[in-house]
């Protein structure tokens, strides 16, 4: 995140205390001292509870994009039929990336030939929204009916995106923000060791194997990497320690895109639940005068501009929710609200520089307006077959350091967060797998 988002979300902070202080029927002091105190155990409980999956999630994604190839992607998401969408978003799901860097994926994607239903549509909300680490935070702090709806709404959503750029969206004007793309700069390649885009003609970093180029962003990317890796298979990665330091760099390369966005999401519940009084919550979320219907889908207008002007994508953007379940917002408003973490303001504003205005316009239009069409779906949806839980079942609780099952998954969980760091740190692995008995 930039400076300049940092400064928003100081000032969205300092406005949620604001608001606290006015509406507060409490002694100014007793008011700061107590909400203070929620604030601080919300957010390290949130993090307490999650700690544990978060590590395991990330090292998942970290295993499927190192011991997986990702080649060719772009061939298999030229059309926008039901395959092409199925591929999009099983790549979006193993790709496991904080939105700005699955934007600038689907766009690259896009940009080799990829239709904008696969890459856009189905590429870019999947490797946001139905990745393992924001399923395993929804799980653990929002149920496991709250993880089916995020599964099934997406696939919905992901299907009316698609329906949008076939038949709503002028073929010229998809076109136009391709040729757009195009023109921004020479076609980038992939890192084969990092995954990230570099230009060929721009970096000073190649080398050649069996009649390939391959480039590098870094000279330590350059040397770490091995051609004969890429014919390596899944359990050859597994069982071989080059291949456990591939996964740890993937990994620490996800943590490096997402800590500040999950910690600034814990924060912000945190926030949230401590300095905002309830009588705040009932007057906005009020209950359905004009009807059940008409409510369920305010609120969910209210959820998708909620996730606009806050600032926090992805995983971050759990803990917030959670909060917000428990305060008062519907079921599928809360989706709503966490669908909607491809508009905020930064990214909306890359699409403008990808894409062109007038696509940009569109593509923001067209998930705002499916974000909160898929959470009044998913809502009734999972009203009619009784999956709506209590909110009293959301993990937001005060700190209990117990010698339970979570602490002796958050003690594991540590262990193997400090292994994968050694690994990724250590400089003599590779050589270690490469050269097994140079110490003999």
């Amino acid at each position: 995140m930039e400076r300049k988002e940092y400064a928003i979300l100081a000032i969205i902070a300092l406005s949620t205390v604001a608001i606290g202080v006015f509406t507060t029927t409490k002694p100014l002091e007793t008011f700061f001292v107590e909400s203070a105190k929620h604030a601080a155990t919300t957010t390290v409980a949130m993090a307490w509870i999650t700690w544990w999956a978060l590590v395991i999630g990330f090292a998942i994604a970290g295993g499927v994009e190192a011991w997986t190839s990702s080649e060719e992607v772009a061939d298999l998401l030229e059309g926008h039929g039901i395959r092409e969408i199925g591929y999009g978003s099983l790549f979006g799901f193993v790709s496991s990336s904080c939105s700005y860097s699955a934007i600038a994926t689907a766009k690259n994607l896009f940009k080799k030939g990829g239709s904008a239903a696969a890459t856009i549509g189905a590429f870019m909300f999947a490797s946001t929204n139905l990745v393992i680490e924001i399923g395993a935070v929804i799980w653990i702090l929002l149920g496991w009916q709250f993880l089916l709806a995020d599964i099934i709404g997406g696939f919905i959503l992901i299907g009316m995106m698609a329906l949008g750029f076939v038949y709503v969206v002028p073929d010229d004007v998809i076109e136009q923000a391709r040729k757009n793309v195009r023109d921004e700069g020479a076609p980038t390649v992939q890192d084969p060791v990092c995954g990230m885009e570099v230009n060929p003609e721009e970096t000073e970093y190649s080398t050649e194997s069996d009649g390939e180029t391959y480039y590098f962003c870094s000279q330590s990317c350059k040397e770490s990497f091995d051609p004969e890796e890429a014919n390596t298979t899944i359990r050859e990665q597994a069982t071989s320690l080059s291949g456990w330091k591939a996964l740890a760099d993937k990994q620490w390369k996800e943590w490096g895109m997402l800590w500040d966005e999950i910690a600034i999401g814990f924060i912000f519940a945190g926030l949230i639940a401590g300095f905002i009084p309830k009588q705040v919550w009932t007057s906005v979320f009020s209950g359905p005068v004009f009807g059940v219907p008409v409510y369920i889908f305010w609120t969910a207008v209210v959820g998708a501009v909620i996730g606009v002007v806050t600032f926090v994508c992805s995983v971050g953007n759990v803990p917030f929710g959670t909060v917000l379940w428990t305060n008062g917002l519907p079921f599928g408003s809360v989706l709503s609200y966490i669908y909607a973490d491809l508009i905020v303001p930064p990214i909306m504003d890359a699409y403008r520089e990808y894409y062109g205005t007038k696509f940009a316009a569109i593509l923001s239009g067209m998930i705002f307006l499916t974000a909160v069409i898929t959470g009044f779906i998913i809502h009734f949806l999972f009203l009619g077959v009784g999956f709506i839980p209590d909110p009293s079942t959301a993990k937001i609780a005060e700190v209990k350091i117990e010698m339970n099952y979570k602490m002796v998954l958050n003690v594991l969980a540590t262990g193997f967060f400090l292994f994968l760091y050694w690994l990724h740190r250590s400089d003599s692995v590779e050589e270690q797998s490469k050269h097994p008995h140079s110490a003999d």
